[in-house]
């Protein structure tokens, strides 16, 4: 049986004021599942091209932390404190920093852990 989910991908907008970004993830949160889970790839080439003096290294602890905080693990900050909706409502919330949540779509799946990783490989990689 195929149930809602809602996803977002994680964009890198390395150099905010110009607005340029690639996407480095996907976060997905299904409530009838019970599951929130962020996945993520960052290409570096791609990100170079956009800002050669990109912090490649502050980025990648970045987005381990998107899939910390989904987690919700004793590693997640406040956060963890938060219900899986509320976790997913406050990471693609709207924000100027460097990584971005794009806007927030649906879809079925009976699945969401191989959905999650078919939209990684559809829409990051």
């Amino acid at each position: 049986m195929r149930v809602p989910y809602e996803y977002a991908i994680v964009r890198a907008v390395p150099r905010v004021e110009r607005g340029e970004f690639i996407n480095v993830g996907v976060v997905l949160y299904s409530q009838r599942l019970d599951f929130l889970a962020a996945r993520t790839h960052l290409h570096e080439p791609r990100l170079l091209a956009l800002d050669p003096n990109a912090d490649l290294d502050g980025i990648r602890a970045s987005l381990q932390s998107w899939e910390i905080t989904c987690a919700g693990g004793a590693d997640g900050g406040a956060a963890r404190e938060m219900k899986q909706g509320e976790r997913f409502r406050w990471m693609v919330a709207p924000r100027s920093t460097i990584l971005q949540a794009g806007p927030v779509h649906m879809g079925l799946a009976a699945d969401p852990s191989a959905e999650l990783d078919r939209l990684v490989e559809l829409l990051v990689r």
